[in-house]
């Protein structure tokens, strides 16, 4: 299993945006191999003393934080659906982002422990 995992922020208003770009988004992903997503969106993200989420991603009033990961197999498939996306025109005609992917943070994990999962 490999996850990765993204944290953005997204102007409030364009909450359904989001919403209906990730759902397609995860068709195409789930075409590279992807076996799951979670896109969730802010219910209870506190200011902390030192950094946050909102911090971390320079999120600006009216602004709402995400928290979304992926689960791949292994990385290999993710590495190949990433290649794959370089060709594909799915990402580039009519993919328009509805917050500033500049203060997007992601990464790759391989998982140290998890709980109710096979």
């Amino acid at each position: 299993m490999y996850v990765q995992g993204f944290l953005i922020a997204v102007p409030e208003g364009n909450k359904d945006a989001y919403r209906d770009l990730a759902a397609r988004a995860a068709e195409k992903f789930a075409e590279y191999g992807v076996t799951e997503i979670m896109e969730a969106w802010e219910e209870d993200v506190s200011d902390g003393k030192v950094t946050d989420f909102r911090k971390a991603t320079q999120a600006e009033d009216g602004e709402r934080i995400v928290f979304s990961w992926m689960i791949w197999p292994d990385k290999q498939t993710c590495d190949a659906a990433h290649q794959k996306m370089q060709d594909d025109e799915f990402w580039t005609q009519g993919m328009e982002m509805p917050f500033d992917g500049m203060r997007m943070i992601w990464g790759g994990f391989s998982p140290l422990f998890t709980m109710g999962r096979d």
